[in-house]
């Protein structure tokens, strides 16, 4: 490597960075570099193996994946439509609430049951395998169309072989000469479950190849030419297992010291202890100390005690520091990982949630809208429009059109909602801000919550009603608004 010395001659011999160089510090530092492909086929299966093990017998990983699917998802990521036409606005927003009912295929859930239960897969797996199951008009289907989820099991990773066609199979995804997905070769039943799978005569060893516009692969994307996920734990499944290991040590350790033991010395084999002679009923004798007794020992008797050594008070601060440690690689708080609140005010507690925020936002939009909500309101729409369920004039020219598409998360809840409202309204009246967009961040749609606010107004004027929260005739200081409106109505006087 003649050029590697020219250039560190360049540089007086050392080495650019101090990671680089062959010091006793780097010595034993010699990583490899594999492609993305590479990495994953040789690591991803032991990698899920642990990951789905840690979930299921440690509270520590079960918590964090709880965590942040309940922040990513939560209640779901629902829909708002775009489209130009009112009228079929309202039509396509009932007809997705009715079928979201039916969307799974086992029945178990409904659409954002489905969206936790991808996300928790692609969180402990890796990654989740969605595939559309069109429906026969008999089945009774508002729309023909179900979801049917997979765990990445059902995608062979040791699958790499090259077809006739011309088309390469790389880890069970099959890709043209483009480098386009063309299909998936899934086993028929979970490879793992062996004779409890249906096919059990086949052991769900048998591949079927199922064309990619059918599938819907969900994970989240590393490195630039990654076609498969690694689970979320894979950072944190060392410490977290030792962490375990070393937690039940310290607590069989707590218990051993919980025992109270003495030992008693004799000076002569044949001298009678304390006690020595009375057996109970099994006929074994006993030797013991009775609360609120005063023992007199013989001559050349002695009693001695267990002392067990203390761990001392770092025990605390050290499981801390793993915790946060664990919290880091994850992708969640400390705080929400272990439930520990202790020495967090408001100040703290919010700038740490702010930037959590920052990255569920971005998981919610860069996979979990764009892999799996996007696709399955596109074909849904399809079939919907191909079924007759929705009216939708030059649907064939104007689709875009009528997917368009605004996908709204489940709002945060804010550590003091009074500050935050304050700095909204605030927002909206610079101009800064609307009302719909306000609206969104807690979650909602901005039309149902306007017909929904004129239906009240409606009813509280028929039954002579008024309230605080009315500010057609209550202000906000509480004083009545109606001289206010009174006076804006009358005409004005001659100049």
């Amino acid at each position: 490597m003649a050029w590697y010395a020219k250039i560190r001659s360049l540089f007086g011999g050392a080495p650019v960075h101090e990671a680089a160089g062959r010091g006793r510090r780097s010595l034993a530092w010699m990583p490899g570099n594999p492609g993305a492909v590479a990495a994953m086929l040789a690591t991803s299966a032991e990698l899920r193996t642990k990951s789905r093990d840690l979930v299921r017998r440690n509270a520590w990983a079960n918590a964090g994946i709880e965590a942040f699917v309940a922040n990513a998802v939560g209640t779901g990521i629902k829909p708002q439509s775009m489209a130009e036409d009112e009228a079929f606005r309202a039509d396509v927003q009932a007809l997705w609430r009715d079928w979201t009912e039916v969307a799974d295929t086992t029945g178990q859930t409904d659409f954002y049951g489905l969206q936790a239960l991808a996300c928790r897969a692609m969180l402990e797996g890796g990654e989740c395998l969605i595939r559309l199951r069109w429906r026969r008009p008999e089945d009774g289907l508002i729309v023909p169309l179900q979801l049917q989820l997979l765990e990445a099991e059902h995608l062979p990773l040791h699958l790499n072989t090259e077809l006739p066609s011309g088309n390469v199979v790389r880890a069970g995804i099959e890709f043209d000469s483009l480098g386009r997905r063309v299909a998936y070769h899934l086993y028929r039943s979970h490879p793992e479950d062996g004779r409890l799978a249906p096919m059990s005569g086949q052991g769900g060893q048998e591949t079927v190849r199922v064309p990619a516009s059918e599938i819907m692969h969900l994970y989240r994307v590393l490195r630039p030419g990654q076609i498969r996920g690694e689970p979320w734990l894979a950072r944190a499944l060392v410490k977290l297992n030792e962490l375990d290991q070393y937690d039940d040590a310290e607590l069989v350790r707590k218990k051993t010291a919980a025992m109270f033991a003495g030992f008693i010395t004799r000076l002569a084999p044949e001298d009678s202890l304390m006690g020595e002679g009375v057996a109970n009923e099994a006929g074994i004798a006993l030797a013991g100390l009775e609360p609120g007794t005063l023992q007199i020992l013989e001559p050349g008797e002695d009693v001695k005690f267990s002392d067990p050594a203390d761990v001392g008070g770092s025990y605390g601060e050290f499981l801390r520091a793993q915790f946060r440690a664990v919290a880091a690689a994850i992708g969640v708080t400390y705080e929400q990982l272990t439930g520990d609140l202790s020495g967090v005010n408001y100040s703290s507690i919010r700038a740490g949630m702010l930037e959590f925020r920052r990255r569920t936002e971005a998981i919610q939009h860069g996979v979990l809208v764009h892999q799996l909500c996007r696709p399955v309101w596109n074909a849904w729409l399809d079939q919907a429009v191909l079924a007759g369920s929705l009216t939708a004039p030059g649907y064939a020219r104007r689709r875009r059109d009528y997917l368009a598409c605004k996908w709204i998360p489940q709002g945060w809840q804010w550590v003091d909602p009074e500050k935050e409202f304050k700095a909204m309204l605030l927002a909206i009246r610079a101009g800064l801000m609307s009302r719909s967009e306000a609206i969104s961040a807690f979650g909602y749609d901005a039309e149902d919550v306007d017909r929904e606010i004129a239906a009240d107004n409606r009813r509280a004027d028929d039954l002579g009603l008024i309230f605080d929260s009315d500010p057609r005739r209550t202000a906000k200081g509480g004083g009545s608004t109606e001289p206010l409106a009174q006076a804006a109505e009358s005409p004005a006087p001659p100049a």
